[in-house]
């Protein structure tokens, strides 16, 4: 599930790794490169609470190929399509078939992992670690050949969907495989949109850091391609390596603890990472990397477990419409960019994480998932028990 989860999310860094090359190739403007954010995350945002919806009633696990093909086909597409229009349906395709790809797949990896932080923790490292490979990846398919040469980003997709159906194999009965399994608890909706409110926070700076520190530090250090390229590698990478560290520093401390302090951390590397002149601002980056993804695994479980009777809403929400409303941020932050500067433009993202740590004041941490009541859903009532 790691590994697939790496293969899908790949796609989601390749957008934001492919916007230097289309300003350098297609004269872009910021505002015009962010719209291709934007239309990676537009329908993501909107249809994946929906696919949520759908697995809390009935399990779709021949969803998760399918949906790393879409992801990869969207991509491979983008560099060779003959208009922005094109480029923006492409790129939205690829949207779609990462939306449909988190709910289930996060459905299945809380069945495997049986509850547990690390378990859970694992199948978001694989994720951030897809983030992490993609501006290598489009540097060494893109910097060489060309946007001409993106239908090989396809690879990975390819990749994705074989290790998708044989991990949907492996699981088996374990991951409820026919039908979406009922725990026992209570919905506490109120905490659910606090927590949700604070990953929107955390959301924008990640897309609008995502979409513009490659160009930012390469403006800053007065490096080329690879400077920027190494910036977002940076940017990603920390994130593996963080969303291991929060499933362990989690069990250890409790994960809302952790999850304020990240969020406290995120402040003050953003405000560095801005306002650092020259070579330094790689190690603001590294620490804005580890702010941001420490919390990110643990935010899936904290929402499943305010949510137990609708895991897949709450992981449609968590890992879909707020995550992806930070590509709604990044044409904003864009126009701002060209109105004035790069580095004006990206001021606001210091105060988000402080708001996102307000909204975690006194947050409470939820119960634990009761046992499921039912294995499978009522084929005359799919949403009863």
């Amino acid at each position: 599930m790691s590994l697939g989860h790496a293969c899908v999310d790949v796609y989601q860094g390749a957008v934001a790794a492919l916007v230097p090359y289309f300003v350098a190739e297609r004269a872009y403007s910021y505002a015009a490169a962010s719209g291709v954010v934007l239309a990676a995350s537009l329908l993501s945002s909107l249809v994946q609470p929906l696919f949520g919806v759908l697995t809390d009633r009935w399990a779709m696990p021949w969803l998760l190929p399918l949906s790393a093909l879409t992801a990869g086909a969207g991509v491979a597409l983008s560099g060779v399509t003959g208009s922005y229009a094109l480029t923006l349906a492409v790129v939205a395709v690829s949207g779609v078939g990462v939306a449909a790809y988190h709910p289930e797949a996060a459905r299945v990896a809380r069945a495997v992992a049986r509850g547990r932080h690390t378990g859970m923790s694992w199948f978001s490292f694989g994720g951030n670690a897809g983030f992490a490979l993609a501006p290598l990846l489009v540097f060494a398919v893109v910097a060489t050949g060309g946007l001409r040469a993106s239908p090989l980003l396809v690879v990975p997709a390819l990749a994705g969907a074989a290790l998708c159906a044989a991990a949907v194999r492996s699981a088996g009965s374990r991951a409820g495989g026919g039908g979406a399994s009922v725990v026992a608890g209570r919905d506490d909706w109120v905490s659910f949109l606090r927590l949700s409110g604070a990953v929107v926070c955390r959301s924008v700076v990640f897309v609008g850091l995502g979409a513009f520190v490659s160009l930012y530090v390469r403006e800053r250090t007065g490096g080329g391609e690879a400077a920027g390229t190494a910036a977002l590698f940076v940017l990603y990478a920390g994130g593996a390596v963080g969303t291991l560290a929060g499933g362990r520093l989690a069990e250890r401390y409790g994960r809302m603890a952790v999850v304020r302090r990240s969020y406290a951390l995120t402040v003050l590397a953003v405000a560095g990472l801005v306002l650092a002149p020259g070579s330094p601002v790689y190690l603001f980056v590294a620490l804005t990397s580890a702010g941001l993804y420490v919390p990110f695994s643990l935010h899936l479980t904290l929402a499943q477990d305010f949510l137990p009777r609708r895991v897949g809403t709450a992981s449609g929400v968590t890992l879909g419409l707020t995550v992806s409303v930070g590509g709604l941020a990044a044409p904003a932050i864009g126009a701002l960019a060209d109105a004035t500067s790069l580095r004006t433009a990206l001021l606001p993202l210091i105060a988000l994480p402080a708001l996102g740590r307000l909204l975690l004041c006194r947050l409470p941490e939820p119960a634990p998932p009761g046992p499921a009541i039912a294995e499978h859903a009522d084929p005359r009532n799919p949403a009863a028990p």
